[in-house]
């Protein structure tokens, strides 16, 4: 095994050390330490990434308890967590927190880094059709996941153009197009390509046309990603 992948097996395993419930005090600590190191709470105590996106829609980065105190003043109903729910220390306190204040979470998985499966696109079409509103949608940094998603939200619930909804996906919000993370333009590319030969929605597309791993294929050899 070479350095590298040990460093990275190390650092993999500790993490998921951190990652337990909060049925005691050394647990809550621990998660803490894990939500402010380890997912970088520390930078997001002042920096919130929080932008509209459409009436009663928003963008976010991961809340803080305080932030989703915050949100719920605001008249926040419910959080939409774009980084699924698979028990990392992240989300069990965010899970706790929604249920103390009253707010309706709603969890589904994209990625930001390869392009999601058809049916991640599809669960996440499915919670904005159901979800209540006010709500923020959130990812860990707010920059692409929840441009990703706030794309899709002006695409198929606001019935807006690929070009109008580009600018979920832009340096405003952190996101770096020439990054792996490009996937995800492309995969609006691609769409707006296809639209224009022969209208289709974003939807349909997605159902019938669309395949995750051809579009990071075709990714990977056009742009060759270098981080």
């Amino acid at each position: 095994m070479t350095l590298i992948k040990r460093i990275t097996e190390w650092e993999r395993n500790l993490r998921q050390s951190y990652n337990t419930d909060l049925s005691t005090p050394e647990n809550r600590r621990r998660a803490e330490i894990y939500n402010l190191w380890f997912d970088h709470a520390v930078l997001r105590i002042f920096w919130t990434n929080f932008y509209p996106v459409a009436p009663g829609v928003y963008r976010s980065n991961q809340p803080t308890h305080r932030r989703f105190e915050k949100l719920k003043a605001m008249g926040i109903r419910s959080i939409l967590n774009l980084r699924g729910s698979a028990g990392a220390a992240h989300y069990l306190v965010e899970e706790e927190s929604c249920a103390k204040l009253g707010l309706n979470l709603v969890n589904v998985t994209l990625h930001a880094r390869f392009a999601a499966p058809r049916h991640d696109i599809q669960a996440v079409i499915a919670a904005f059709r159901s979800i209540e509103k006010p709500f923020v949608m959130h990812c860990k940094s707010g920059a692409d996941r929840a441009g990703f998603a706030s794309a899709i939200y002006l695409l198929v619930i606001e019935g807006k153009p690929v070009s109008e909804v580009r600018k979920m996906l832009s340096f405003k919000y952190l996101h770096i197009k020439s990054s792996r993370t490009g996937v995800l333009d492309y995969i609006l590319d691609l769409y707006e390509a296809r639209n224009a030969r022969a209208p289709i929605s974003f939807e349909d597309w997605v159902e019938t046309e669309y395949e995750n791993e051809t579009v990071q294929a075709e990714f990977e050899a056009k742009f060759k990603p270098r981080f």
